[in-house]
């Protein structure tokens, strides 16, 4: 490939230089370092800025020979092109010993500090699940860890635009440092998104921290904030109206059963803050968080919700009835409500009339994700009213169980192999019309569902 003479290589030879650097653009640091190697038009490409202003460097906590020269290589690269990067992703995956959190620590130690001497463009950084709360992370190693991170972003604090530290699981004050280093040299920051989701470690009633109110308050142009709702109260509702209302945009709110979620917080805070704020849509992560006393204390009318996402991870109560939630809560944002999101245990319970009334009410939604025990008769419901445009789902994605639910007497099962005709005739009417429509895990012993989905297999996804 040396001789731009030879014939074969013609074709790279008067290759533009922005369709070469797009070739380049998909291939790894270890092949981009081959690829420098070929002649000195290939060596040149690869030191276009463009291809070093995204990178990911990922820490395997069992490596093999291949993950360590694949790190090896990522940091090389990130060192060699660093004053290109804009965009750093840090992936910490299974740590699983104190030697290795130990050498982590001193390598992020090294690489943070070579990008604050040479890097002026990073605008966006992820360090996403450290859990800095296991006992892998001895407590100087963390220390330190914590200290050089927050001398970073302290450097960084007049460019970054984008943080996320993502499953961190620190202290309150360790995270109330680590977030006042972007606002150190100004007293106040304008970075527009920041994710501390699972920032905090479990437990921790965040919404009573007068320092975590302190803190917040220097973030004067938020426009995406992601969280947990034990962030959550008036105080900083309050301050998310001072400070950002004119730029706040989404807020991203998870959930979990382990977390705080019993304050109390007015209805009257929220409508402030969605006046003050126009823009603004709430999306909602519930964990396990599936009892309507609890999920009514949250979702108060006031909020303007777009999405909600209710993942039950297998809980199972005799007691527990989805019902009043169906029936109650959610038509409340019927004229709000773009996205829904629903993983049910409801073996003992059969939910397909309330949820296709929701469905039908909620005159915004766009997408819908359903993990539960449904009839068969549910989907054809769903799509006869899809195709007679009583709703305007543009995605369905459904996992369908029904061997464990009582079915009305009436519905006469087809013998295997037959195609049911209303179900047949509702898909053809809707999928010229649905960009999206996902069928997986699909059981049903009573109907014989694979001549059905022979008929539109080129156009769902199984």
């Amino acid at each position: 490939m040396e001789d731009d003479n030879e014939p074969e290589q013609s074709c790279w030879a008067h290759l533009p230089d922005v369709c070469l650097r797009r070739v380049f653009h998909w291939l790894d640091n270890r092949d981009r370092s081959r690829a420098a190697l070929v002649c000195r038009r290939w060596n040149w490409a690869l030191y276009s800025g463009s291809l070093w202003r995204s990178r990911t460097i990922t820490f395997y906590g069992r490596s093999s020979r291949a993950h360590t020269l694949e790190l090896q290589s990522a940091l090389k690269c990130v060192k060699k092109f660093s004053k290109y990067l804009e965009h750093l992703e840090v992936k910490l995956l299974n740590p699983y010993n104190t030697a290795f959190t130990q050498k982590f620590q001193v390598t992020m130690k090294s690489l943070l500090s070579h990008l604050g001497e040479c890097n002026s463009r990073l605008v966006s950084l992820s360090i996403k699940y450290l859990e800095l709360d296991r006992s892998v992370w001895k407590n100087v190693v963390r220390v330190q860890f914590i200290k050089n991170l927050a001398t970073f972003l302290k450097r960084m604090s007049k460019q970054l635009d984008y943080l996320n530290l993502k499953g961190a699981r620190v202290t309150l004050e360790e995270g109330c440092d680590l977030l006042n280093s972007l606002t150190c040299l100004r007293d106040k920051s304008f970075i527009s998104e920041i994710n501390i989701e699972d920032f905090f470690c479990l437990h921790l009633p965040v919404y009573s921290s007068t320092l975590f109110h302190q803190t917040m308050s220097k973030f004067h142009s938020l426009v995406i904030l992601t969280f947990n709702y034990n962030c959550i109260s008036d105080e900083l509702l309050d301050i998310l109206q001072e400070q950002s209302a004119h730029s706040l945009c989404t807020l991203n709110i998870k959930c979990h059963i382990r977390d705080p979620h019993g304050q109390v917080v007015w209805g009257m805070s929220w409508a402030n803050l969605a006046k003050k704020a126009p823009k603004l849509n709430v999306n909602f992560f519930f964990e396990r968080v599936m009892n309507h006393d609890h999920l009514a204390r949250i979702l108060l009318v006031e909020i303007p919700v777009r999405s909600i996402s209710l993942r039950s991870c297998y809980f199972s109560d005799p007691d527990w009835t989805m019902r009043p939630t169906l029936t109650n809560l959610l038509p409340a944002y019927c004229h709000v409500l773009q996205k829904l999101t629903l993983e049910l245990n409801n073996d003992h319970q059969l939910l397909d009339d309330e949820l296709l009334q929701l469905v039908l009410s909620c005159k915004k939604l766009l997408f819908l994700e359903i993990w539960a025990f449904l009839s068969v008769t549910f989907m054809e419901r769903l799509l006869q009213n899809r195709a007679e445009r009583k709703c305007i789902l543009t995605t369905i994605k459904v996992r369908l169980c029904a061997s464990k639910l009582p079915f009305p007497s009436s519905l006469q099962y087809p013998e295997k192999g037959e195609v049911p005709m209303p179900i047949e005739r509702s898909l053809t009417e809707t999928l010229t019309t649905l960009p999206v429509l996902c069928f997986s895990n699909i059981m049903s012993p009573e109907m014989g569902l694979s001549s059905l989905l022979g008929h539109v297999q080129n156009t769902i996804e199984i």
